[in-house]
């Protein structure tokens, strides 16, 4: 394992998903997953978000049109909430979900938006 693009994961992946969320899964971690949560942390946290071509804002939206393209609705979730902290707007999460709705299909759409809102809501955003 690279330690420093690790902790460069860690701190990326604790500021876009919560500090709370992060912790919970890396202590849960055992033999059978712990590999797997220190490599996704090096690999996708550390190398793909800790490359600063594209900043964070940016990430959390790309992120929300594939993961709803894929159907990962948990994913999409933990992410829409991510996009809030990184300073994606309740207006432009409604504009990207129009772009899901078309590329991914009205019924994507529809769950997108169900669980946008209720992720507004819990924000105060709504």
């Amino acid at each position: 394992m690279d330690k420093k693009l690790f902790e460069l994961g860690l701190s990326k992946r604790r500021s876009t998903l919560g500090s709370d969320y992060v912790n919970k899964n890396l202590e849960s971690a055992d033999d059978f997953n712990r590999d797997f949560q220190e490599q996704m942390t090096e690999w996708c946290w550390g190398f793909g978000w800790g490359d600063a071509t594209i900043d964070e804002k940016t990430r959390s939206m790309m992120n929300l049109t594939m993961i709803a393209a894929l159907g990962k609705m948990d994913e999409w979730e933990i992410h829409c909430k991510g996009a809030l902290r990184n300073g994606v707007s309740k207006e432009e999460i409604k504009s990207i979900l129009h772009v899901i709705a078309i590329y991914c299909g009205v019924p994507q759409g529809v769950e997108c938006f169900r669980i946008a809102r209720d992720v507004l809501e819990r924000a105060g955003e709504i």
